[in-house]
């Protein structure tokens, strides 16, 4: 069984600062919970407990701020941001100072003026690669090595195996055997297993609507599903453990994601885009609203 509840008010910035669309949420070695948005500054840190120590912005990162992944390295923790506007994809210590830029995929038989690339998300495999998911352009997905240099390129769209519509979010499975790449082919309403190769492996595509993109932990694995609800699946064999905050009316309303606020439910998802859980199981949520929203759920 999985059971949460909703910790009222948390997160709260100070005067003088606001959210824009809540887009990525994840969390340190420390427990502190970072958030990306499309506000200025575009990270705001918090404590576990929501009280809020700092903010700032990277260059590069702005008005379509989207992914955001963070990274336990030999030399420190990393975040992973990009901005799907602006076609960049940074590397940044948990301070805001860019230690890597990479190179959008030179890939003339793919991208023009006319086919943007609109990278949506990162993952980092054990041995350093970086995976990038153009989620809102021409839906590929770019292989990079730890220093930027692009490897391979696979997708385009459709739904043969392979083929991708909206690959929106990614992240690598831990197994006992090879490490897997999970992507969230939200426009398809599935998730794809790949090798890390690229090699297609499955599909996902039970008990979920518009997956977003995941979190493992404990055992489990997460994700928003964007018509919402959280989704939470038994890692080990993608079934379903639990649908949280599940609202069956909310992204079928006119204006849908950003209604009235007098719609609104502390106990109730309407548009969730990303998830992280923090070292004793509590869970944070940020929805795809203009002026944003975090909820964290504590586990019981």
């Amino acid at each position: 069984m999985f059971r949460t509840e909703v910790v009222a008010g948390w997160g709260q910035l100070p005067e003088g600062q606001a959210f824009g669309y809540t887009h990525g949420i994840v969390t340190d070695s420390a427990d502190n919970v970072y958030v990306l948005h499309t506000g200025k500054p575009n990270v705001a840190v918090f404590t576990r407990s929501g009280e809020w120590i700092r903010s700032w912005s990277v260059e590069g990162i702005g008005d379509n701020a989207h992914g955001f992944y963070l990274q336990k390295e030999q030399t420190g923790e990393y975040v992973y941001m990009t901005d799907c506007g602006l076609g960049t994809v940074v590397k940044a210590t948990l301070d805001g100072e860019v230690v890597l830029r990479l190179d959008p995929p030179d890939l003339p038989e793919v991208y023009s003026g006319e086919k943007p690339y609109k990278p949506t998300d990162v993952a980092v495999a054990p041995n350093g690669d970086i995976y990038v998911t153009d989620g809102y352009g021409q839906h590929w997905i770019h292989q990079y090595n730890a220093e930027g240099e692009r490897i391979r390129s696979w997708g385009g769209t459709g739904r043969a195996p392979g083929q991708l519509k909206s690959p929106h979010g990614i992240s690598v499975k831990l197994t006992d055997g090879e490490p897997e790449l999970y992507v969230a082919d939200r426009g398809n309403h599935r998730i794809q297993v790949f090798t890390l190769t690229g090699e297609h492996k499955q599909f996902i595509d039970n008990d979920m609507d518009m997956p977003c993109s995941f979190y493992f932990h404990g055992g489990l694995m997460l994700f928003p599903d964007l018509h919402s609800r959280v989704t939470v699946f038994d890692a080990k064999d993608d079934t379903l453990v639990a649908h949280l905050g599940e609202d069956l009316l909310a992204y079928k309303q006119p204006g849908w994601p950003n209604l009235p606020k007098a719609y609104y439910r502390a106990n109730r998802f309407s548009s969730p885009h990303a998830v992280c859980v923090d070292s004793v199981g509590d869970v944070y949520v940020a929805e795809w609203i203009s002026d944003g929203r975090i909820t964290k759920l504590r586990r019981l």
